[in-house]
Formats: C-alpha cells, sequence, structure tokens
C-alpha cells in the first residue's frame, strides 16, 4: 500500500503505485487540455507530484515538448541563473565485496587493479586538485569493510580538510559511501561532510535483486531506506539518483521523484541534490548488454521534466557524458558539473598506465578543470567554486526556505563571483582569465540587493589584493 510518509521503502516506493502512475501517463500522453494546465501550473516552480511529472515525460504532443523546454530553460535561469558549480570526485579505494552486475568493482572482477589511498596519497591528490582549482570533493568508495571501514573514510575526511597548498583549500567535502548506520552518519555529519549522495540504481524491487545477486548491497530496503538513517543522523542535505539504462527508464523517473516526495513528507525536506548518470562502458561492462540504454533525446526529456518537477533541488551531471550533451541539458537544468574527472583510484597526482586500471567508468569528457571553465564561461555560464552555504550552516530546511522566498539569490550570485575571481587569480590561463573578468563585470550589476552589490564589488578588489575566501 503506498504510503509517502511511511519509513518503509516498498511503502514510499510503492510498486503498484509506480505501475499505475504509469498507466495513466500512457493514457494520457496526448491529453493537451491536462498537459497545458499542467505546464501553466509549474510555472509557480512549486513543482510537481510524481504522477504529473509522468504524465509530461509521456507526453508525445511535439508542440507541448517544446513549452516543456522553454518552461525548463525559464525556471532554471529564475532560481540558479547562471551559476553552475564545479567539483570533481576522489575515488579513495575500489574494493569491493559486493556482486552488482553493471559496476567493474564486484568482487569477482579480477582484471580490475584494486587499489586503497594512503593518507600520503590522499595529499598528493588533494594537492593536485587543489593545484588546478577545485574547492569541493565527493568522496567515493567501494563497499568492504575491513579495507574502506568508517574509520578510514573518517580519518581521510580529516586529512582532505587539513591540506593546505599555496592558495588552495578544499572546503566541501560530500561523501558517496555505501549504505550505513545511523550511528555512522552521525560520525561523517561531526566530520564535517557536505552532503550524502548515494545513487539507488533502479527503484524496481526485482531488477534491483537481480543487478545486485550478492553482498550487503542486495538488501533493497536496507539500501533504499538510507537517506531516511543519514537525515536521522544529522545530515540533511541528501543526494539521489538512479543509473539510467538498468532499468526502465519510466519506472526510475517515478522512482525518483517518489523518493523525493517521501523525504520532503517524512523527514521535512527533499534531496538536495538529484544526479541523472547512464551506464557507460568500464574494465568489463558493455552498455549494450544492459537493453534499457536510453538515446540523448531521453536524457535530454528527463533532465527537463525532473527540472519543472523538482525546481528547487540542485541537479548533476558527471563527465560520464560528452561536452556535446552536457552543453545541451546545461540550459534545461543542470545546476552543478564535474570537472577534469578522474576515476581511478589516483590519476590525479599521476596518470594512471593503460595497463594498471582502476576506473570505476570511462570518462567521455576528458579536458581540464581550465578548459571546462573556459567554455562554460564562453557559453555565458559563471562557473561557481562557492560552498559558503554549507559553511554558513544553510542547509537542509534552511536552504530550502531561502531558495524558496528567493533571498537566497543575494547570497549565492556573490559568492559565485567571488570565487569566480579567485579562480581566475590564482589558476586560469590567459584566455580563460580574460573571459572570466568579462563575466564577472557582466554579472555585477544583475546583483539587485544594492548593499550586496557594494560588498561585493570591494571583496573583488580585495582578491585583486592576494586576500581570499571572502562569503556571504
Amino acid at each position: 500500500m503506498y504510503n509517502c510518509k511511511s519509513k518503509i521503502a516498498t511503502e514510499f516506493i510503492d510498486d503498484q503505485e509506480v505501475l499505475d502512475t504509469l498507466a495513466f501517463a500512457q493514457q494520457n500522453k496526448s491529453n493537451r487540455e491536462l498537459i497545458d494546465s499542467l505546464i501553466e501550473r509549474a510555472r509557480d516552480c512549486k513543482g510537481l507530484t510524481h504522477r504529473e511529472a509522468a504524465v509530461l515525460l509521456e507526453c508525445d504532443l511535439e508542440d507541448e515538448n517544446e513549452k516543456m523546454m522553454s518552461l525548463a530553460k525559464e525556471i532554471k535561469q529564475k532560481l540558479y541563473g547562471n551559476r553552475i558549480v564545479m567539483f570533481a570526485p576522489l575515488y579513495l579505494s575500489n574494493y569491493c565485496i559486493n556482486g552488482c552486475v553493471y559496476c567493474p568493482y564486484h568482487f569477482k572482477n579480477k582484471n580490475i587493479s584494486r587499489k586503497k589511498l594512503s593518507q600520503e596519497d590522499i595529499v598528493r591528490e588533494v594537492t593536485a586538485l587543489q593545484d588546478m582549482g577545485h574547492k569541493r570533493l565527493a568522496l567515493e568508495t567501494g563497499e568492504d569493510p575491513v579495507n574502506n571501514p568508517i574509520e578510514y573514510v573518517l580519518e581521510s575526511i580529516k586529512t582532505i580538510y587539513s591540506i593546505k597548498h599555496k592558495n588552495g583549500a578544499i572546503r566541501r567535502v560530500n561523501v558517496n559511501i555505501a549504505a550505513t548506520t545511523v550511528e555512522n552518519y552521525r560520525k561523517l555529519k561531526e566530520a564535517g561532510i557536505g552532503t550524502y549522495i548515494l545513487f539507488q540504481e533502479t527503484y524496481n524491487k526485482k531488477a534491483y535483486e537481480e543487478l545486485h545477486p550478492t553482498g550487503p548491497k542486495k538488501d533493497y530496503a536496507y539500501h533504499t531506506e538510507a537517506m531516511d538513517r543519514a537525515m536521522e543522523g544529522g545530515i540533511d542535505d541528501v543526494g539521489i539518483g538512479v543509473l539510467f539504462g538498468l532499468n526502465m527508464y519510466r519506472y526510475d523517473f517515478v522512482g525518483l521523484l517518489m523518493h523525493a516526495e517521501h523525504l520532503e513528507a517524512a523527514m521535512g525536506v527533499g534531496p538536495h541534490t538529484i544526479s541523472v548518470p547512464r551506464i557507460r562502458p568500464a574494465d568489463d561492462i558493455d552498455p549494450e548488454n544492459f537493453s534499457n540504454a536510453i538515446s540523448d533525446d531521453i536524457f535530454a526529456k528527463i533532465v527537463t521534466v525532473l527540472r519543472i518537477a523538482v525546481p528547487y533541488t540542485g541537479m548533476i551531471v558527471s563527465t560520464r557524458e560528452s561536452q556535446k550533451t552536457r552543453e545541451r541539458v546545461l540550459e534545461l537544468g543542470i545546476s552543478q558539473v564535474s570537472g577534469a574527472s578522474s576515476t581511478s583510484v589516483g590519476g590525479y597526482y599521476e596518470k594512471e598506465a593503460e595497463d594498471d586500471n582502476s576506473a570505476q567508468f570511462d570518462v567521455n569528457d576528458s579536458r581540464t578543470l581550465d578548459e571546462v571553465v573556459n567554455w562554460l564561461l564562453t557559453l555565458g555560464y559563471i562557473p561557481s567554486f562557492c560552498t559558503a552555504c554549507y559553511r554558513e550552516g544553510r542547509t537542509g530546511d534552511r536552504f530550502m526556505s531561502l531558495v524558496k522566498t528567493g533571498q537566497i539569490a543575494n547570497c549565492c550570485q556573490p559568492n559565485a563571483l567571488m570565487t569566480l575571481k579567485e579562480y581566475l587569480e590564482d589558476y586560469a590561463s590567459a584566455d580563460t582569465k580574460a573571459k572570466g573578468e568579462a563575466v564577472i563585470a557582466n554579472e555585477i550589476p544583475r546583483i539587485t540587493n544594492e548593499k550586496v552589490r557594494k560588498i561585493a564589488i570591494e571583496h573583488l578588489t580585495e582578491l585583486n589584493d592576494g586576500k581570499r575566501d571572502f562569503r556571504f
């Protein structure tokens, strides 16, 4: 029985509710009156239910689909402006005891090189990331209680925050590790993490169990209920996502929104971010073995409807996607991108040899961080290295209330410009710096609060003089 407030996975992601939703969407995919009314109502930026969003995703009317794309762009611009948050993943270890059939980390894979970073390795990797200009990391590990215990993750976080090189510093560490206990989530919160991220992979319980035949991850309920435990442990910024291509995309799209609705109803605040990765080639993984792989057009429509349905949730696309695909979905709703990513254990300080592969998946966008920043600037975006909300305690419901009232723009816009200025002064190529300065000059007048604008201009001048780390 469907109950979005329930703490039981099979009740807040009720299979029959998903199937009924998909049937309703199929029946109404050409219902112009309903579709028009949903698009019009979504203009208030209050979002749509999973069933309403499913209708838009299924819509087969070309002119209505064009209206959706226009609305997604409008909502994206209204809530996020031109800001795009930058981050990089840091893989600590690929030791794993799970048997996930889509991931090369699965324990039966004897071809992949198994690696684990020591604290000394982490210092080298993070220093290299700082020297690129990164300020925000997402930690990744395989699930292995012997090689990757929570104590190792906590020690690694402490090491990362302690590293200061020239003007470099990692100011926010997000964590993507296996589902764990309330006690361990509390420890992660005390260690100062930003967002806890965990991908569901698929919300279809039967498919999930087939994809995870062995290991602790095979427990669908324990995995699906992880975000509730994380929030009970004090982590109020959580990030969800599925791996599109593992299961029918319509089902997982509905499941994502049902999960978001559940967190809002049961825990008081929805997800801080939603990620939309697609299955990619990796060591012994061939995407052609997965019949549910989705096209670029379907991928773009998923991003479009998600932006309409959950307007205040950040959306992430990684270097799994090509430059062309990332450019397409940026204007439709994406608000965070990775740059210069290594999906190997190590690889920032010294590139991994081809015969020593430890990567989780192949990277489709292999440009340097400066090339990615330059590209974003050329497109008119503001590459933002801001971490201020987390450091100022603007997380969870406090963050969402500021976003929904529009007050967050008084922080986000100047913070984005000031952190971009830091990047330009410390790391940018000459061409990137010139483009960045032009973007800053163009964006300063768009700060509507006169007092904030004046202070931001003063700080930008101080950044010229070598001072760092201003924030609103």
